[in-house]
C-alpha cells in the first residue's frame, strides 16, 4: 500500500526543509508579513531567537554560518525590515559566509501598485547576495530552498535573499520534501600538486597566506602539518587570526590592518607567495600594493573554492580550483624536499611575530588596551571566543591576540560597525558552556547595543568590553592625517555603558586604569549574566605605539602641504 505524502503549507514545508538542512538557529525580529513562518516555528526544534532590530539579527545568521558552514538563518519583514537587514547581508558577501534572508513580502496580487513596504527584492539584493528571488508558488518551496542551501556553500559561499509573498506561505505544498543540501569540495589534481611542490623546490623566499571561509578543524590541523613539514612561513589574511596557530613556529603574523612592518616587508620580497583559500583583497594587500595587477611580478599559486576568483584580480602562475579542506589534505601528504633553504628565514619570521605581539606599547592615559589584551590572553580559557566589529580599538586584537582554536576570533572581513554583539550573542546560543567576548569602541557598539537586550531576555553571559575614547577613532585618524588640526563630525559624546547595562538588567562595570580591568574581568564572569566593562581610553591612543598628535604632527611635516 502506498502513503502519500502530508500535505502541509509552504509555511510548514518551509522550516520542514530548514530543519532538514541542519538548521538548528534563526533569528528574526518579528513582522506580520511572514506570520505563517513564526507559527511553523513555533512546533519545530529550531531555537527561535527574537532581536531589537533587524541589522544585529543579519548580523547573528551571518556569524552562525561563518564558524559552522551551514548556512545561518535570518527572517524578517518586508521593507524597512530587509533594509535594516542590508549590513548583514553585505557582511557575508565580503567575508564568504552562507546564509540565507528570509524576507516577507506583499500578497502576489499586490504587485506594481506600490503596496505597503513593496519591494523589489531581486533589485535590491541582486548586486551582493549570490542568488536573490522570490517564491511564486508555494509547490516549489523544497525546489528553492534546495537550490539556496547549495548556492550558499558552494565555491566562494554568500548570501542568499529569498522573498516569500504573505498569501504563498498558506498554498499547499503536496509533494516530498527536498533531500539536503551536499557540500560540494573542488580537490586539487595530481599534475597541480607535482608543479606546487615544483615551485617549492625552486623557491628560496615563501610566504603562504591562509583566509578566506570554508574552513574546519581537519583543514587547520593538515596546513599546519604541511607548514612544519616544509619549513614553510604562515601568515594570516586580515580578520582570519584562527586559521592557524599563533604558536606554531611558522607562523609569522597577521597581514591586515596594522600589520608589523617586518612581516609586510617578508611578503613583499616573497620570490613564491602561495594564497590558500583567500582572495588577497584590499587590507590584506596593503592597498593592492604587494603584488601588482593583473601580472603580479612573481610566481603566485593562488588555491581558491571558487573558480571565479582565480585571475579575477591577480593572473596567478599557477591556478587551484580547490577547497581548503581537499587541499589542505593534500598538501599534508607532500614530501618536503631534502635541504629547505628558508629554514632561518622562517624562525626569524616567527621570532619577529613573538616579539612584537608579546609587549604592550606605551600608550596615553591610564587605559592601555595593550595590556587589557595581554590579561585576556592570559585569562580566558583557550576555547574562548572573542568577537569584533570595526574601529581602531580592533588594531590591539590584530596585534596581541593569540587565537589557539578554529573560529575563536569571529570579525568582519568588511569592516562592519556593530558586528561585534550580535555576533557574540550568536555564537553564545551556539555555545552557552562557553566564554564569549565582545571588544567594540564606543561608536562600534551603539549601532546595535539595543540588542545587549536580547542578551539579557536569552540570560547569555557574552561579557561585553566597551573602549570609549569619546571619537569615531579610525575616522578622527584619517581626518588628522588628511585635514590636521580641523576636527568635523567625530567627537561622540557618551552614555554610562556600565549604567546602560545595569538598566537592561546586565551587570556593568567602569575600568578607568588598566590595573583595574582583571577584577572587573573576573566579577562579571562570575555574575553569569551580561555584562559591559566600560574602559575609559584616551581620545589620544589611536592605534598600538601611534597617538593622534603623532599623526598630526606628520600631515602638517609633509612636504608641498598647503596651510
Amino acid at each position: 500500500m502506498t502513503t502519500s505524502a502530508p500535505i502541509r503549507t509552504a509555511a510548514q514545508a518551509l522550516v520542514a526543509q530548514l530543519e532538514a538542512n541542519g538548521v538548528r538557529h534563526v533569528f528574526t525580529v518579528p513582522g506580520e508579513s511572514f506570520l505563517p513562518v513564526l507559527d511553523a516555528l513555533r512546533d519545530s526544534g529550531i531555537t527561535l531567537t527574537t532581536c531589537r532590530h533587524e541589522g544585529a539579527a543579519a548580523m547573528m545568521a551571518e556569524a552562525v554560518g561563518k564558524v559552522t558552514g551551514v548556512p545561518g538563518i535570518c527572517i524578517v519583514t518586508r521593507g524597512p525590515g530587509a533594509a535594516n537587514a542590508a549590513a548583514g547581508i553585505h557582511v557575508a558577501q565580503q567575508d564568504s559566509s552562507p546564509m540565507i534572508l528570509l524576507v516577507g513580502q506583499i500578497e502576489r496580487g499586490h504587485r506594481d501598485r506600490e503596496a505597503f513596504q513593496e519591494v523589489d527584492y531581486r533589485a535590491t539584493f541582486g548586486s551582493f547576495a549570490k542568488w536573490a528571488c522570490e517564491i511564486e508558488d508555494g509547490a516549489r518551496v523544497p525546489e528553492y530552498v534546495s537550490r539556496a542551501f547549495h548556492t550558499a556553500t558552494s565555491g566562494r559561499p554568500g548570501p542568499v535573499v529569498m522573498a516569500l509573498p504573505k498569501d504563498m506561505l498558506k498554498d499547499a505544498c503536496p509533494g516530498d520534501l527536498a533531500e539536503p543540501w551536499q557540500a560540494v569540495e573542488a580537490a586539487p589534481g595530481a599534475e597541480e600538486l607535482a608543479r606546487l611542490a615544483e615551485l617549492l623546490a625552486e623557491a628560496r623566499r615563501p610566504l603562504l597566506v591562509l583566509g578566506g571561509s570554508r574552513w574546519d578543524a581537519a583543514a587547520r590541523e593538515n596546513v599546519q602539518t604541511f607548514a612544519a613539514r616544509f619549513d614553510l612561513p604562515v601568515a594570516t589574511s586580515f580578520r582570519r587570526l584562527s586559521l592557524f596557530d599563533p604558536l606554531h613556529p611558522s607562523y609569522a603574523g597577521d597581514l591586515g590592518l596594522g600589520a608589523n612592518p617586518a612581516l609586510i616587508e617578508r611578503a613583499a620580497e616573497a620570490d613564491l607567495l602561495i594564497l590558500l583559500g583567500g582572495r588577497l583583497g584590499e587590507v590584506p594587500s596593503q592597498g593592492y600594493t604587494l603584488l601588482d595587477i593583473p601580472n603580479p611580478g612573481r610566481r603566485l599559486v593562488h588555491i581558491h573554492a571558487g573558480a571565479e576568483e582565480i585571475g579575477r584580480v591577480y593572473r596567478p602562475h599557477l591556478g587551484i580550483n580547490a577547497a581548503p579542506a581537499r587541499m589542505a589534505a593534500a598538501l599534508a601528504g607532500l614530501e618536503a624536499p631534502a635541504a629547505i633553504p628558508w629554514a632561518a628565514r622562517t624562525r626569524a619570521a616567527h621570532a619577529a611575530y613573538r616579539a612584537w605581539s608579546d609587549a604592550a606599547t606605551p600608550q596615553p592615559g591610564p587605559v592601555n588596551l595593550g595590556r587589557v589584551m595581554l590579561h585576556l590572553r592570559e585569562s580566558l580559557p583557550a576555547d574562548a571566543i572573542l568577537c569584533n566589529g570595526a574601529g581602531n580599538y580592533a588594531a590591539w586584537i590584530h596585534r596581541y591576540g593569540r587565537f589557539r582554536g578554529l573560529h575563536t576570533h569571529v570579525a568582519p572581513t568588511s569592516g562592519s560597525m556593530g558586528y561585534g554583539l550580535p555576533a557574540a550573542i550568536a555564537l553564545q546560543r551556539l555555545h552557552p558552556e562557553r566564554v564569549v567576548v565582545c571588544m567594540a569602541g564606543d561608536g562600534d557598539f551603539l549601532m546595535t547595543g539595543q540588542d545587549f537586550a536580547t542578551a539579557v531576555q536569552y540570560g547569555l553571559p557574552v561579557l561585553c568590553i566597551v573602549c570609549d575614547n569619546a571619537s569615531y577613532g579610525t575616522i578622527r585618524m584619517h581626518q588628522e592625517r588628511d585635514f590636521p588640526g580641523r576636527v568635523a563630525g567625530t567627537d561622540l559624546r557618551n552614555p554610562d555603558f556600565a549604567a546602560y547595562a545595569r538598566a537592561f538588567g546586565g551587570v556593568g562595570f567602569t575600568v578607568e586604569r588598566d590595573a583595574d580591568f582583571p577584577e572587573a574581568l573576573a566579577a562579571a564572569r562570575a555574575s553569569g549574566r551580561p555584562a559591559i566593562l566600560h574602559l575609559k581610553v584616551a581620545t589620544d591612543a589611536i592605534s598600538p605605539g601611534r597617538t593622534l598628535a603623532q599623526v598630526r604632527a606628520a600631515a602638517e611635516a609633509r612636504p608641498g602641504r598647503e596651510n
